[in-house]
């Protein structure tokens, strides 16, 4: 378990804080394998009704740890993110999220997985993949143009462009927007009134409002392309440029 990823179980609700604030809650392997673990422990154990993702400090996460992410994949093991995806899709428990400031890449494509999110006003929702030489993850490539159609949705992930807590709620990615300082607690609330709730019912809801077996035939057509996309000379420039603290320059690269 990483020292970055707390775990708490109490009246049902299952509590997974992001807890790295010094680099923003960034995403490591560490805290990955943490994520996967918990979310396992979340699908056997039936005291666990429903999972909460939180996050300390001001930050929800800024993403992959580029450093981290980059060494995995040179490294040539396959990155733990997508184990973690694949278990968002297959949830069969409620999943909630409480999002304050900057949610990067899998930041707001796991969103996308959760039955109900909770927004800071000012929180900064972000999807930045081609500039980075790839391309969407999670199933966010149906999942996201079904949100907020097809042109906004091409706007985050090919000019990164963000979104604000208010209009994420206002284009219904979010539930509600809330000043930062209230949202744990409306977060927790929805979640102590899903634990309250008989168990099966939830559950049938759940998977009938969700085709868990399409989301993940479009995570693997995204992970095969992902992949190829990740050891491209693209992706390449994009790390570099990005550990160099430079703009990257596609210009040379066809």
């Amino acid at each position: 378990m990483s020292e970055h990823v707390k775990v708490v179980l109490e009246d049902g609700v299952m509590e997974i804080t992001l807890d790295r604030p010094d680099k923003k809650n960034a995403l490591s392997q560490a805290m990955y394998a943490a994520m996967n673990e918990a979310m396992d422990r979340l699908d056997a154990d039936d005291a666990a009704r429903v999972a909460l993702f939180r996050s300390s400090g001001p930050d929800f996460t800024a993403g992959n740890d580029i450093a981290d992410f980059a060494a995995a994949a040179a490294s040539g093991r396959p990155p733990l993110a997508g184990v973690f995806i694949q278990k968002l899709a297959a949830a069969r428990k409620p999943l909630v999220a409480a999002v304050p400031g900057v949610a990067v890449g899998l930041g707001t494509t796991m969103l996308l997985h959760c039955d109900l999110v909770f927004v800071a006003e000012d929180a900064r929702l972000s999807t930045p993949f081609v500039g980075l030489g790839l391309t969407p993850e999670a199933a966010s490539s149906i999942l996201l143009p079904a949100r907020i159609g097809h042109a906004r949705a091409f706007e985050m992930f090919v000019l990164g462009e963000a979104l604000s807590g208010a209009e994420a709620a206002r284009l219904g990615v979010a539930n509600r927007a809330l000043p930062a300082e209230r949202l744990d607690e409306a977060a927790r609330e929805a979640c102590r009134r899903i634990a309250r709730l008989p168990r099966g019912a939830v559950a049938a809801t759940k998977a009938l409002m969700r085709d868990s077996d399409a989301l993940l035939e479009r995570i693997g057509r995204e992970s095969a392309i992902f992949g190829e996309r990740l050891m491209s000379a693209e992706a390449r420039e994009a790390f570099a440029a990005f550990m160099e603290r430079r703009p990257p320059d596609f210009s040379k690269l066809g």
